[in-house]
């Protein structure tokens, strides 16, 4: 039989680690330097370039700023303040944006009235009465609006408890608030339409 050189064995047990002292038992590659780790974790304290540093944080906070504005108006709990989060305070929202409410025309009326209010002056043949009597009408105007969020925060906290059971949350100012803005302006903007049933 023929007998295998000494040098053969010996070339053949040889390992990659014993080959290169300098590779890494466990990864199979070589051990960065000292000087290496210390150049990857090597940042400048100040760029090169301020004016294109500066420009490129404007720009990343405008992004996160339209983030933050359309979830905010989406309706998304992560852009959402601790006043609006919760599954109460969504189902709220909904149900005060599903109805019409008197509220909603509060703030154009008191708009009209302002002008109508200037009337007699440029036209002398509308009596001065007629602005007290304009005055008069938004009073009526917000009182109704009132009575219509006391309704409707009833109507509403039972549905709450319906659903939630009895640990419900203070709704009347939250609710009536939603409902005396006016519906395009609200935020979180209104997910649902007027008239569509709430779950």
């Amino acid at each position: 039989m023929a007998r295998t050189p000494r040098n053969a064995e010996q070339k053949t047990t040889e390992t990659p680690l014993e080959l290169d002292p300098k590779l890494d038992a466990k990864k199979g590659k070589a051990t960065p330097t000292r000087a290496q780790r210390e150049a990857e974790r090597l940042r400048p304290l100040v760029p090169n370039d301020r004016k294109e540093a500066a420009r490129a944080n404007r720009e990343k906070q405008a992004a996160e700023r339209d983030k933050a504005r359309i979830g905010l108006a989406a309706g998304d709990e992560k852009y959402l303040p601790v006043r609006e989060r919760g599954p109460q305070k969504k189902f709220i929202r909904d149900y005060v944006d599903s109805r019409f409410s008197i509220g909603e025309l509060v703030l154009p009326l008191m708009f009209v009235v302002i002008l109508v209010s200037f009337l007699p002056s440029f036209i002398p043949a509308i009596p001065e009465t007629f602005s007290a009597y304009a005055l008069y009408a938004v009073w009526a105007f917000l009182l109704l609006a009132i009575i219509d969020c006391v309704i409707m925060t009833q109507l509403l906290r039972r549905r709450l408890r319906a659903k939630f059971g009895d640990k419900t949350e203070r709704i009347g100012l939250y609710a009536s608030i939603r409902a005396l803005q006016f519906r395009m302006l609200r935020m979180p903007k209104a997910q649902v339409k007027i008239g569509q049933a709430i779950d």
